[in-house]
């Protein structure tokens, strides 16, 4: 599982209330909720980050209320993958839970630049920064976990198992 696209960079401790502000929890429509995405933390996100994008950000990603909301608005957006340097243990649950891939990695947080074009490979377990040609090891999603994030989440994940009978 691959994914190349242009980066976006948010610094620390970016909040759920950041990604997806409380006012606008009233709905659970994804495509509203992503045309609110990172709002109050840069107001032009939802309008230019393009299908395909990768968010990059700093510690304590996703950090605040346990809210769904937030991976999935930045899903909504197109987003293909989120690296950062550490992630909310809520947020890191909620997104894999919806089936946005998430990557750990501080090293890469910190030398990839907004605008940088990154290759993620989830299968081999690395983060290219096409731009500078620098590449950075990150933890390899196992099969399963692939499975579960092509599948749109675990609700999906677990219904497909379902009809297939769960092996």
């Amino acid at each position: 599982m691959n994914f190349t696209g242009k980066t976006c960079k948010f610094a620390d401790n970016v909040d759920t209330d950041g990604i997806i502000p409380a006012r606008y929890l009233n709905t659970s429509d994804a495509k509203e909720l992503a045309s609110h995405c990172m709002e109050d933390v840069d107001a032009t996100f939802a309008a230019r980050v393009k299908p395909g994008e990768i968010v990059v950000a700093g510690r304590n990603f996703g950090c605040g209320s346990s809210r769904e909301h937030a991976p999935i608005a930045i899903k909504a957006c197109g987003v293909a993958c989120v690296i950062a340097a550490s992630f909310a243990r809520i947020f890191y649950r909620n997104a894999l839970n919806i089936g946005l891939p998430i990557v750990e990695c501080p090293e890469a947080s910190e030398a990839i630049s907004a605008g940088d074009t990154v290759t993620v490979d989830l299968d081999r377990g690395t983060v290219t920064d096409e731009t500078t040609g620098r590449d950075f090891k990150v933890e390899a999603y196992p099969p399963f976990m692939q499975e579960l994030v092509s599948a749109g989440g675990l609700a999906a994940y677990l219904k497909a198992k379902g009809k297939a009978g769960l092996k």
